[in-house]
């Protein structure tokens, strides 16, 4: 009756060829997505050679123009003046701070070598020049840090006593000329 020919005929199947045929067709997909990735992978120096770029229009090729569009450089510009102007009164008390350093060591110096002058000559120096002159002070007279010169120091002028009976009017005391106030709050013709 027409199971000769297998028209009408059922196939019955065993549970475990029904696991065979599924197990068969994740390996083909898996098979296939592994192919996919393989070609997928692209090395370093296959990313290097590829050219980016606006495409032109003969080749369908892009050009390689590597460069910054204008609001780019505008950003980092702009990035740049933010960190300067927080940068700049850093540097500013920085400046300040050494130039005051300055200031402190050569009238230690100065005073110092007025009181030497004092002791050895038996009277003041009536003049700066004058420590110069003695050999006290090798360098020439310091130059302000504040003013810029070395005309501008203010000295102290006062009778010295240097016997019991006699005086001597001489330089007991140097400041700077400067009118400016310190980072303490005190001016720097006080120091």
């Amino acid at each position: 009756m027409g199971h000769s020919m297998g028209i009408g005929r059922k196939e019955v199947r065993s549970p475990r060829s029904e696991v065979r045929s599924r197990h068969s067709k994740l390996e083909t997909r898996n098979s296939k997505f592994a192919r996919g990735m393989s070609e997928f992978r692209i090395s370093i120096s296959d990313f290097r050679s590829l050219e980016f770029g606006p495409r032109t229009p003969d080749s369908g090729l892009r050009t390689s123009s590597w460069g910054f569009t204008l609001i780019e450089l505008m950003v980092v510009i702009v990035l740049i003046l933010i960190l300067a102007s927080f940068a700049m009164p850093m540097y500013h008390i920085a400046v300040v701070h050494a130039r005051e350093a300055v200031l402190r060591d050569d009238l230690f110096t100065m005073r110092k070598l007025i009181d030497e002058f004092t002791i050895d000559k038996q009277r003041p120096p009536t003049s700066l020049d004058e420590l110069v002159d003695a050999g006290y002070l090798r360098g020439g007279i310091p130059v302000d840090p504040f003013t810029g010169s070395n005309q501008t120091w203010r000295t102290d002028i006062e009778d010295v006593p240097i016997s019991p009976d006699q005086a001597a009017a001489g330089i007991v005391d140097v400041h700077s000329g400067a009118e400016d106030i310190s980072l303490d709050g005190t001016p720097y013709s006080s120091w």
